[in-house]
C-alpha cells in the first residue's frame, strides 16, 4: 500500500488564499488544515484474488479446490490470441488430440487430466457450445476449475471446466488498442473503448480484425473479425443492468495435419514394403489439403445481466442469454494407410520425390448450435449461533439445440492424388459435393436447482457443502441412410434409403461436494474435498444412439465421477504471491465395455482413474518481478476394461505424465520489461484402433519463449514476442490412427504496438 500526506502542500496554499481574500478571511489564515491520506494498492498483474462466479464466495486462498485464474495481463504479455494458447498457463491442459481417424477436431479441442473438456467451456458462467476457436480479445480472465464441476455447472467433463470472463463497462473513460505483425504473415488489430455516458452508465466496445497465416504451416490461415459492445446502467447503485453482444465471423483455411512418416515410432503400414520404415520425414510445413478447404464460422451471443444488492446484504444476479453458432467446414483429409499408397508408385527403387498418396477422406461439418438460458443466483449471509453462513442458491433453465447435416462427394467425384514430399496446394480439384440426406437434430432442456453453504466456525475453520439437481430431457431426431449388408444376409432396403431415427432420454442428475478447510493463518489454508460429477448419454453432442457400444445409448446410466483432493494454499509477501499444492484422485465409472467372451454384449463396468499432484505459484516475487508457474504429475490407469492406448500401456491417451509451465517478467527502472517462459509436455500415448505402423506415442518436448516490452510514452508501448527460441521440432497433437499430426510452431516472432488514452 502507499500513503501520501498532503498537509505540507495544502497549508501554504491555505495561507496564500487567506491573504488574497481580504480582511474577512483573517480568522481562517491560521486555521489548521487536517491531514489528508490517499490509500490504495498496486494491481498485481498475475495474481487474482477471486474467481468470477458468484458461486465462489471466498478468496482463492480459501477455496477448497484447484482453481486457477489466468488474467488478461498475463495473456497479453505472452501474445496469446486464442483460448488454447491462454490455457498453456495451466499445466497439463491442451489440444493434444487431433481427431478420430480420418476426421479432424475443430476449435478448442481441450484435454484436461485425461478427458475431453471441449464440452465444458463456459462464457460468464453459461455453457458455450460449438466446436469453434475462441479469441481472447474480449476476455478479462479465464477461470480453470480442475476436478468434478457437476455441482457448479451440471453435466460436465469428469475433470473440470473452463469459464471465460468477458470484459464489462467501467466507471471511467479508457481507450486502448493494439496492432501486431509477425511471422506467418500475422496481421492483427484490436481496440478496447470504454466511455462513460453519465454518472451511472457506460458503454464499452471491443473490436478485432485479424488476417494471419501460421508460421508452422503452408496455406493454413486464420481470418476473423469480431465486435463486442456492452452497455451498463446503474453503475455504483444497488441495481445494475448490463447488456452484452458478441458477434464473430471467421473465414479460415483449416489444418489437416502432416504425415507421421519418418517420425519416431513409425514403421511401414505394409509388411511387403519394409523400406517405408526408413523413409525420411516430410517437411512439417506441408499442406495436404486442397483449394476447396474452408472453415466458415458465425457466432452471435446476446446476454442481459441484472444485479441487485438488497439492504440486508443479500445479492441477486439474473442472467439471460441467447447464443447461436453456425459452422460450414470442409477439410481434404487423408489416411496414409497401405491401401492409399499406390503399390505401383510407392515401391522399392522409386524416387521418394515421386511418391503420391490417395486422399479418400472429405471431412465435412455443417452444424448449428443454439442455447437459450436464464440463470438466477441469490447470495446472502446468515448467523446461527457461533457459525457464520454464506449461502448461495440458484435456479437455471436452459434449452440447447444442435443440428448436423451430412455432406458427401457426389457420384463419380474423387480427389486427385497428392505428392507426399512436395504437395501442391494450388493443384486444380474438380470435385462436386452436396448434402446426402442424412442429418441429426438434438436438443436438451434442463431445469437445475442448487444450494451452497459456506459455514465459518470461528476464524480457523471453513466448512463448505453444495448440492445440485439437474432434470434433463434430451430428444434426438435423425435420418440415416441404408448401407449395404454383407452376403449372405438379405439386403433389407435399397442402399441410400432414408431411415428415420427418434430417441429420447430423461432423468435426474444429483451431484454434490463437501470440503473442510483449516486456516493456520489469515493468508493460508489446508483443505480436503470430495466432489462428484455426472455426464448423461448424449450430454455434450445432443446425439443419442441405439448402438450397444455407444455411450450415447439412452438405456445406459450417466457416466459418474468422484474426486478426492487434499491441498494447501498460501498467500505470501503481503498477499502478493500465491502458492498452491494439491494431491487428488479422480475415479470415473460406468464406462462402456464389451463382454470379452461375447462381443455382441456390452456392459457399464468400465472404470478409469487419474491421480496426481499439482503445484502452482502466481504473483509478485519482488517489486516489479512477476511469475506464473505450475507443475503437474499424473498417473492414469484403466482399472476395469480394455486398454485404450495403441502402445498397450495401461494409461489414458493424450495425457502427459508430467507437464510444466512458467512465465516470468521483470520491469527495469525506466520501464523496460523483460520476460520469458518455458513449457514442458511429457510423452503422449495415442488411442488404439486398426492402424498399422503409425507412431503409438509422441515424444516429450520443451519450448522456450521470450518477451521484450518498452513504454515509448504514456500513450504507446511496444512489445516483441519471440517464440520457440531453440526452434524445437515437436508434435503438438496427433490423431487417433496416428497417420497425421499437428507440428508445433517453429521459431517465430510478433511485434505489437499498444496504445492507451
Amino acid at each position: 500500500q502507499f500513503s501520501t500526506t498532503l498537509a505540507a502542500l495544502l497549508l501554504p496554499l491555505a495561507s496564500h488564499a487567506a491573504t488574497d481574500s481580504g480582511p474577512d478571511s483573517a480568522d481562517s489564515a491560521g486555521a489548521i488544515v487536517a491531514e489528508v491520506r490517499v490509500d490504495g494498492s498496486r494491481q498485481n498483474d498475475f495474481k487474482a484474488e477471486r474467481a468470477a462466479s458468484p458461486k465462489y464466495t471466498e478468496k482463492l486462498v480459501d477455496t477448497a479446490q484447484t482453481l486457477s485464474v489466468i488474467k488478461k495481463e498475463l495473456i497479453e504479455q505472452q501474445g496469446a490470441l486464442t483460448l488454447t494458447e491462454a490455457l498453456r498457463n495451466t499445466p497439463g491442459v491442451g489440444a493434444f488430440f487431433l481427431g478420430e481417424n480420418g476426421s479432424t477436431s475443430t476449435g478448442d479441442a481441450i484435454y484436461m487430466r485425461g478427458f475431453d473438456a471441449a464440452g465444458s467451456i463456459f462464457v460468464d458462467g453459461v455453457r458455450d457450445v460449438g466446436t469453434v476457436s475462441r479469441d481472447t480479445f474480449n476476455i478479462e480472465q479465464v477461470d480453470v476449475l480442475k476436478g468434478p464441476a457437476g455441482t457448479d455447472n451440471g453435466r460436465s467433463s469428469p475433470t473440470g471446466s473452463i469459464n471465460l470472463v468477458s470484459k464489462q463497462p467501467l466507471a471511467s473513460d479508457a481507450y486502448s488498442g493494439s496492432a501486431s505483425v509477425g511471422s506467418g504473415q500475422q496481421r492483427r488489430a484490436t481496440a478496447d473503448l470504454n466511455h462513460v455516458l453519465d454518472s451511472a452508465s457506460a458503454l464499452r466496445v471491443n473490436l478485432l480484425d485479424q488476417d494471419s497465416g501460421n508460421p508452422a504451416r503452408d496455406r493454413v490461415r486464420n481470418r476473423r473479425w469480431a465486435v463486442a459492445p456492452s452497455l451498463a446502467f446503474g453503475l455504483g447503485s444497488p441495481t445494475r443492468v448490463t447488456l452484452n453482444l458478441l458477434h464473430v465471423r471467421q473465414d479460415n483455411i483449416p489444418d489437416g495435419g502432416v504425415l507421421t512418416i519418418g517420425l519416431p515410432g513409425y514403421s511401414s503400414p505394409d509388411p511387403a514394403r519394409p523400406f517405408l520404415s526408413s523413409a525420411a520425414p516430410v517437411d512439417p510445413r506441408n499442406f495436404y489439403g486442397s483449394t476447396l478447404d474452408h472453415d466458415h464460422v458465425r457466432a452471435d451471443m446476446l446476454t442481459a445481466r441484472i444485479e441487485h444488492d438488497f439492504a440486508g446484504g443479500a445479492r441477486l444476479v439474473n442472467t439471460t442469454r441467447y447464443g447461436k453458432t453456425s459452422q460450414d467446414y470442409l477439410l481434404t483429409a487423408y489416411t496414409a494407410s497401405s491401401a492409399n499408397l499406390p503399390k505401383d508408385i510407392v515401391k522399392a527403387g522409386a524416387d521418394p520425390l515421386s511418391w503420391v498418396m490417395a486422399r479418400t477422406n472429405l471431412n465435412f461439418k455443417d452444424q448449428q448450435n443454439e442455447i437459450l438460458t436464464n440463470q438466477s443466483t441469490l447470495s446472502w449471509d446468515a448467523v446461527t449461533g457461533a457459525i457464520r453462513h454464506t449461502l448461495v442458491g440458484g435456479l437455471e433453465l436452459s434449452n440447447e439445440k444442435q443440428s448436423n447435416y451430412t455432406w458427401a462427394a457426389t457420384t463419380g467425384s474423387a480427389l486427385p492424388v497428392v505428392n507426399i514430399y512436395h504437395p501442391n496446394p494450388d493443384a486444380p480439384v474438380k470435385l462436386s459435393y452436396a448434402r446426402n440426406g442424412a442429418s441429426g437434430d438434438g436438443s436438451t432442456s434442463t431445469l437445475s436447482l442448487y444450494l451452497f453453504d459456506t459455514a465459518k466456525l470461528g476464524e480457523r475453520w471453513i466448512l463448505n457443502g453444495g448440492v445440485r439437481v439437474d432434470h434433463y430431457n434430451t430428444r434426438y431426431h435423425g435420418i440415416t441412410l441404408q448401407t449395404a449388408v454383407a452376403a449372405p444376409a438379405p439386403q433389407p432396403l435399397p442402399v441410400g434409403t432414408p431411415i428415420p431415427v427418434a430417441l429420447g432420454a430423461s432423468d435426474n442428475l444429483l451431484n454434490g461436494k463437501l470440503s473442510l478447510l483449516y486456516k493456520p493463518s489469515t493468508d493460508s489454508s489446508i483443505y480436503g474435498l470430495i466432489a462428484s460429477s455426472k455426464a448423461p448419454p448424449g450430454g455434450n453432442t445432443f446425439t443419442l444412439s441405439s448402438a450397444a457400444n455407444s455411450s450415447a445409448n439412452p438405456n445406459y446410466d450417466p457416466q459418474s465421477t468422484t474426486t478426492y483432493e487434499i491441498g494447501s494454499k498460501w498467500d505470501l509477501l503481503k498477499q502478493k504471491l500465491s502458492l498452491s499444492a494439491a494431491a487428488y484422485r479422480t475415479e470415473v465409472r460406468n464406462e462402456i465395455e464389451v463382454d470379452p467372451t461375447d462381443t455382441s454384449k456390452y456392459y457399464q463396468n468400465g472404470k478409469k482413474r487419474v491421480q496426481g499432484i499439482e503445484l502452482g505459484v502466481t504473483g509478485e516475487l519482488l517489486r516489479n518481478w512477476l511469475i506464473s508457474a505450475g507443475y503437474t504429475r499424473m498417473a492414469t490407469k484403466v482399472e476395469a476394461g480394455k486398454i485404450v492406448t495403441a502402445a498397450g500401456e495401461n494409461a489414458l491417451s493424450y495425457t502427459p505424465k508430467q507437464a510444466f509451465t512458467l512465465w516470468t517478467a521483470y520491469t527495469l527502472p525506466r520501464g523496460l520489461q523483460l520476460g520469458g517462459g518455458a513449457r514442458y509436455a511429457g510423452k503422449l500415448l495415442r488411442g488404439t484402433d486398426g492402424a498399422i505402423g503409425t507412431p503409438a506415442y509422441t515424444n516429450a518436448y520443451w519450448v522456450l519463449d521470450a518477451m521484450l516490452a518498452y513504454p515509448v510514452s504514456k500513450q504507446l508501448d511496444l512489445r516483441l514476442n519471440l517464440y520457440n527460441l531453440a526452434d524445437q521440432q515437436y508434435v503438438a497433437a496427433i490423431n487417433k490412427s496416428g497417420y497425421r499430426y499437428t507440428p508445433g510452431a517453429p521459431r517465430s516472432a510478433s511485434l505489437s504496438a499498444n496504445f492507451h488514452f
